[in-house]
């Protein structure tokens, strides 16, 4: 294995992707909570919103960043859960945050539009070596 520091192009990309899993799930991870201890209210304010199917739909979001939360922690399936964790974020933009404008101070769209960019990283780089995508990639080599 070619260490990092020789090759300026790959240096600290593994280590970026980590942090950037674990700020992403970090930041999931209150949310996700939140509209889990009250998924009643959180289903009358999706419907507020225009959201179809308010429930059922406040259960896929809670579900879809709950397992976003334990998913890029561990860096399992870090392409596949980044692609309906951007959906999410998509959602929320249109739904709450773009008639806020940008700034995240007036609750405008800043935030969620960075998660999805750090989830866009993710879906087209993966997670890194330091994750268990990579450990497991390593262990069907050796097969």
């Amino acid at each position: 294995m070619k260490c990092s520091l020789f090759h300026p192009s790959s240096f600290g990309k593994d280590e970026s992707l980590l942090a950037a899993r674990l700020i992403l799930a970090y930041g999931f991870f209150t949310p996700a909570m939140t509209k889990f201890s009250n998924m009643g209210s959180v289903a009358e304010w999706f419907a507020t919103l225009g959201i179809p199917f308010p429930l059922l739909n406040a259960y896929m979001a809670a579900g879809t960043e709950i397992t976003g939360v334990v998913l890029l922690s561990l860096g399992l399936l870090t392409r596949f859960i980044a692609l309906p964790l951007m959906v999410v974020m998509v959602v929320a933009i249109t739904t709450v945050h773009l008639e806020h404008g940008f700034s995240a101070a007036d609750n405008g769209f800043e935030i969620p539009l960075y998660y999805l960019i750090f989830l866009a990283i993710l879906a087209t780089h993966g997670s890194g070596k330091w994750s268990v995508d990579a450990w497991l990639a390593s262990r069907s080599d050796v097969v």
